[in-house]
């Protein structure tokens, strides 16, 4: 019996690990132990336990988690494609060839990593981007590869004035996503920020990642005319980092 408990301790714990690492640092209890259908006393006891073990810890509000010491580097090695030379060059020509900010992004199943943002444009809001998968182009894009995209936005918050927070008025945004090839959003993550996010394929086809452009939010239109150039870059720098 004692046997039996502990393997369900280790399964919990590492589904625990798996989640934080899936959805991304801030993370909290409540969102892990509903996401994993698990009563909430066992979700604050494994995490207690795995922050003194230094697997997870609290982030600076106190509020959510990240992973810990223990497997930060680890996860980084497993998750994030390596820049090389050749598509950091490819992503430098396209920055010098706009204004825009372009950022470069690799997904993890439920939440979305920068792996390399504009120098002279940096992301005003990274902690949100990476959390709050409805709020964003990169966000929508990835959640538009997902059947069950109700169950990963829960209720979702206002983040920005035009935040879309209601599930039908998500649902249409995501099925123009898949119709058009393409995400964008305007207001949503960041007030008077606008961005577009142009997928990014592995080998097998799948959704791996997303080249972002981003500007002001009264210039969307001019955002547009970049659309194209942009794709094409994606197009070339997917084989380069998956």
């Amino acid at each position: 019996m004692k046997d039996s408990r502990r393997t369900t301790t280790v399964s919990n714990s590492i589904a625990i690990l798996e989640a934080v690492a899936d959805r991304g640092a801030g993370v909290t209890a409540r969102e892990i132990a509903d996401h994993l259908g698990m009563a909430p006393a066992t979700a604050y006891r494994l995490l207690n336990s795995l922050v003194a073990e230094e697997y997870l810890v609290r982030t600076a509000d106190l509020r959510g988690f990240a992973l810990g010491a223990r497997l930060r580097g680890f996860a980084a090695a497993v998750n994030t494609p390596v820049l090389s030379s050749a598509a950091r060059a490819l992503l430098d020509d396209f920055r010098a060839s706009t204004r825009f900010a372009v950022h470069l992004m690799n997904f993890r199943p439920a939440a979305v990593q920068v792996i390399s943002e504009d120098p002279d444009h940096p992301i005003p809001a990274e902690r949100e981007l990476s959390r709050h998968l409805h709020a964003s182009a990169a966000g929508k894009l990835l959640l538009s590869s997902h059947t069950e995209w109700r169950a990963l936005v829960g209720n979702p918050p206002r983040i920005a004035p035009r935040t879309k927070i209601d599930h039908p008025a998500l649902a249409d945004d995501l099925r123009s996503v898949r119709d058009s090839g393409y995400a964008r959003a305007a207001d949503e993550l960041v007030a008077g920020i606008a961005c577009l996010a142009l997928p990014l394929y592995n080998a097998l086809g799948t959704l791996a990642g997303a080249l972002c452009l981003s500007g002001p939010s009264n210039r969307l239109p001019v955002l547009e005319t970049h659309r194209d150039p942009a794709r094409d870059c994606a197009a070339r720098l997917a084989p380069l980092l998956y």
